[in-house]
């Protein structure tokens, strides 16, 4: 590979960002980072230590920010680990999930997490998939993907997948708590979900997720003559 390739996919939750993006590394040979991963994790800190999202009491910013000053998160070969422990089981549920959708709003947790990932996408090919990846996290990155599907869609498969855990859910409840987290992401303040310029939108609502892999991987090829 003559220069780094750097795979930016963003899009709501749901939509298969992380299942698309590990499967896309692999085939071309490079790594993967699961950004909403290092923002569970960081939920999952806050809630372990008493913070809960929207109950911004006397001290919480005090609080909030001595535990990120504190706290180290790292991703690194599909596994998330937090403080050195490896919490990749413990972010993957739906309180977690909603959790760190209200504390990525806050100024401080996504500057410092922001930070963390720009360094990682500074000196080797990747593909990262999250919320603003290529309109904020790697502004230039050499190929942009907008990956979305319809909120009944990406939540049937979120219902799907939770229950595969064990977890007891409604598929109602699923629904409404995606179109909140769509609400959230979309209005914040903070690097918005946004779809970049220069992104390709992709609607996996009818495609399977193989589908979608191929259609990244053959414009990979097509672009930067990526060998599989």
């Amino acid at each position: 590979m003559s220069k780094n390739l750097r795979i930016a996919i963003d899009g709501p939750g749901g939509a298969g960002k992380s299942t698309v993006a590990k499967e896309v590394a692999r085939k071309l040979g490079i790594d993967y980072i699961d950004t909403g991963a290092m923002y569970r994790a960081i939920a999952y800190k806050f809630i372990s230590c008493g913070l809960k999202p929207g109950i911004e009491d006397d001290g919480f910013t005090e609080s909030l920010n001595k535990i990120l000053v504190s706290t180290d998160v790292d991703y690194s070969r599909g596994i998330t680990r937090l403080d050195g422990i490896d919490v990749s089981d413990k972010i993957r549920t739906a309180e977690i999930s909603s959790a760190a959708s209200s504390f990525s709003a806050i100024p401080s947790v996504r500057k410092k997490l922001v930070s963390l990932q720009q360094k990682m996408a500074q000196e080797k090919s990747l593909v990262m998939d999250g919320r603003d990846i290529g309109s904020n996290v790697i502004k230039d990155a050499e190929l942009k993907i907008f990956l979305t599907a319809s909120p009944e869609e990406r939540a049937r498969r979120r219902y799907e997948e939770l229950c595969q855990k064990g977890e007891k859910v409604e598929y109602e409840v699923v629904l409404c708590e995606m179109k909140t987290r769509d609400q959230n992401d979309m209005s914040r303040e903070l690097n918005p979900l946004v779809k970049a310029d220069d992104a390709w939108e992709i609607d996996s609502s009818e495609l399977t997720a193989s589908e979608v892999v191929k259609l990244i991987c053959d414009r990979a090829n097509q672009l930067f003559c990526v060998e599989k």
